[in-house]
């Protein structure tokens, strides 16, 4: 379907004759014109929400950490986009850390993490974060077995620390089908404009499918804890995704169940 803003769509949605337009001319798909706006629709009210929640972080000086992980092509770059899309940006930070320099590797591991905290007022996403020990690290043997299994021993009391000193912590993790993932990847491979988003390890997501399976799911039940979850999110269904975890991060920064979730698991 070709692309539209919110009132674009709410415009067309109002003139028959154009949407008639649209639709002989094979210029949109009269079911996936409805699917958009009914998704931008409630992605937009869900947004002014966001942006609610933000003033009164920054008016009380709280500080909140999302960490988004997920494997490769589960969408984490796109739903931290639309999370963020309409939020003081200088408020509403992207972290996303390059690989470790020399200096870093001789450092305590969590260190370089922890000069991107949020400070009063902040919300900070981190864009795959420490977690990079607990699966892609080991799965390519980036780390020794002692460094894996040190960091799953730390990072609960590290988090529990964080949350103790005030910080707000929502940990997603975006899973996605191997189905989904390898049309995804290919669909990246074709498209000159999203090629850029296809790095060295992506290329063997789909190989080395099992191993990573093993390392998420022992990472998912050994590091989750009463005050620390994961929130599992599955992604087939971007659209329904995105609107899952904004959803979820208002659950819980108001701390009641306010909105309904369709394709979220806690751990």
């Amino acid at each position: 379907m070709a692309e539209f803003d919110i009132e674009d769509l709410i415009a067309i949605d109002q003139n028959k004759e154009i949407l008639d337009l649209l639709i002989e001319n094979k210029i949109v798909k009269k079911h996936k014109f409805k699917e958009q706006l009914d998704y931008e629709i409630e992605l937009n009210k869900l947004q002014v929400e966001l942006n609610k929640m933000q003033q009164d972080i920054i008016q009380k000086n709280k500080r909140m950490l999302i960490i988004f992980e997920g494997r490769d092509a589960a969408g984490k770059g796109g739903t931290i986009g639309r999370t963020r899309e309409f939020m003081d940006p200088k408020k509403a930070k992207v972290v996303a850390l390059p690989k470790p320099t020399e200096l870093e590797n001789s450092q305590w591991y969590f260190q370089r993490y922890f000069l991107h905290l949020p400070r009063y007022g902040e919300i900070v996403f981190f864009d795959r974060s420490w977690y990079n020990r607990a699966v892609v690290e080991p799965v390519f043997g980036f780390c020794t077995k002692e460094q894996h299994e040190l960091f799953m021993e730390q990072v609960k009391d590290v988090e529990k620390l964080l949350i103790e000193d005030g910080i707000i912590l929502i940990k997603f993790f975006l899973s996605i089908s191997k189905k989904e993932q390898k049309e995804r990847l290919e669909e990246r491979r074709k498209e000159v404009l999203k090629q850029w988003k296809i790095g060295a390890l992506d290329e063997q997501a789909q190989e080395k499918w099992d191993e990573f399976t093993g390392y998420i799911e022992k990472m998912l039940k050994k590091t989750s804890g009463k005050k620390t979850p994961w929130t599992e999110v599955i992604t087939d269904d971007k659209k329904e995704a995105r609107i899952d975890c904004i959803k979820h991060i208002l659950n819980t920064y108001y701390g009641k169940e306010k909105y309904e979730t369709k394709n979220i698991k806690t751990w």
